[in-house]
């Protein structure tokens, strides 16, 4: 599982098999986790962010789309 980013709270990774889905990212806080496609950015799953949470997460997404999309892109090519 490929940390991408932490941020506050808040890790951003993938797992190293999904290279079948189209790229996402996925999101854990606690006990808490979500999923984000990243082209377009939309939730996928959620279990537990509430949702001005899921806003505050959508505006990381989108505020960090190009290098999630780059990590995805260099991890995937391999």
């Amino acid at each position: 599982m490929p940390t991408v980013l932490r941020l506050g709270p808040y890790r951003f990774f993938f797992y190293s098999r999904e290279n079948a889905e189209p790229p996402h990212i996925h999101v854990e806080r606690d006990e808490n986790y979500g999923k984000f496609w990243l082209d377009p950015i939309a939730l996928a799953a959620n279990r537990g962010f509430r949702a001005h949470e899921l806003t505050q997460l959508r505006t990381i997404v989108t505020q960090n789309q190009e290098l999630l999309r780059e990590r995805w892109n260099e991890f995937f090519s391999n």
